[in-house]
């Protein structure tokens, strides 16, 4: 299964939180089929700026470099986000939706307003 990381599990991977699972966090580590979009890297720069994300002044670099292959926004990406219904409201979110319906994808996440779309999850 191919997966696409939602933020708040690309952070906790980076963290090594104890939310994930020893064998989810393995997985991170080792599979090369999971995706991490710029939209999280974006996402992390925006909310540490805005003072509602803590941790280095480096994090979204951090995340970035995690290793994960880069799933590129495309414009058929930006066409679906801006379509889906109003589930949810975060953006980042949405396009993170887009993504993983347009290629394919998994999405990994915890949040309880993705599983309203119809693309597959992966609750971690």
């Amino acid at each position: 299964m191919r997966l696409l990381l939602d933020t708040h599990v690309a952070l906790w991977g980076l963290a090594g939180d104890a939310a994930l699972s020893d064998e989810f966090l393995d997985r991170l580590r080792h599979d090369t089929d999971i995706y991490l979009s710029p939209v999280t890297v974006w996402e992390v720069a925006i909310k540490q700026t805005a003072g509602k994300l803590t941790g280095p002044a480096d994090l979204a670099e951090r995340v970035r470099d995690m290793g994960f292959r880069e799933l590129p926004v495309t414009s058929t990406h930006a066409l679906l986000a801006g379509r889906l219904p109003m589930h949810h409201r975060d953006p980042f979110d949405r396009m993170l939706v887009a993504q993983a319906t347009v290629e394919g994808l998994t999405l990994a996440t915890r949040d309880p307003d993705i599983h309203q779309y119809d693309v597959d999850t992966l609750a971690v």
